[in-house]
This record gives structure tokens, sequence and C-alpha cells, in this order.
């Protein structure tokens, strides 16, 4: 059980212009390090920290243009970004993680920030890079089950 520090902690992401938000209340309900191409070639970086959390503890706001694609899967991921900057800061995937919005662990920008427990798409992962998590995947694994 969260203390009460905890599940009121307030973290906001933004854009690089800062328009674009997403602020989230309480503790991520997962942080994992992501080395899907998509996500390379989405952010021009080797990988990605994506984040968690229950829909109904984030309050968006700003203006964002949205991109849908299917994922290797064959589910829909639609990712949110301001078209000012081009950062990309939510996104949702309605049919892998419904009730839950992702947001960019990076665009946080904070030094306390959870570090990441799993680490998916690692057939993608640059050789030289090593991933310090608990548990690594060649791909991405089942979610796990929506908390209650």
């Amino acid at each position: 059980m969260a203390d009460d520090a905890t599940s009121s902690r307030n973290r906001v992401a933004q854009c690089s212009c800062g328009d674009l938000r997403a602020q989230a209340t309480g503790e991520p309900l997962i942080v994992m390090t992501c080395f899907c191409e998509e996500w390379q070639r989405r952010t021009a970086s080797a990988f990605g920290i994506s984040t968690y959390w229950m829909r109904g503890d984030v309050e968006l706001s700003g203006s964002a243009t949205c991109y849908a694609r299917d994922g290797r899967s064959g589910l829909k991921v639609t990712y949110y970004f301001r078209p000012t900057c081009g950062s990309s800061v939510y996104w949702w995937l309605p049919d892998r993680r419904p009730g839950q919005s992702g947001i960019s662990g990076c665009s946080f920008f904070d030094t306390d920030f959870p570090a990441p427990s799993m680490s998916v798409w690692e057939r993608s992962k640059p050789r030289w890079i090593l991933a310090p998590t608990s548990a690594h995947f060649p791909e991405n694994p089942s979610p796990p089950p929506i908390p209650i």
C-alpha cells in the first residue's frame, strides 16, 4: 500500500516547447526500457523509457496531433505529439493496455524517477548498450494484469 506522500505525488511530463503536458499522480504502474525499431525511428534514439499509468491518474493539457499505426502484434497504438516542437509525450494502446496511458519517461525530466524494471525488444538493442533491469525480453511480453 502506498503512503500518502507517494499516492499524492504529482509528476509533469512535457514536450520541448512546454505546451503539451501530461500530469501523472502517484507512481507509474510499470517503467520499462524499449528498444523496438519503431521507437528508435520515432525518436531518433537507441531506446526509450516507457511508463504506464492508469488513465484516471493522468491529466492532459495542451494542443496535440496524433499519429496512429498498427504495432507488430497488429494492435493499434496512437502517439500524441506537439506539432510546434515535434516532441511526443504520451500514447495509448487501447487493445494492449486498456484504461492506461503511456508516457515517455524522459519527458518527466525527473532525476528521482523510478528506474526501469524490464527491458523489451532487446533483439533490436544495439550490442554496446547494457540494460540494467531485472527482466529482459527479446520482444514485447504479454502485459501484466491491470492493478485494481
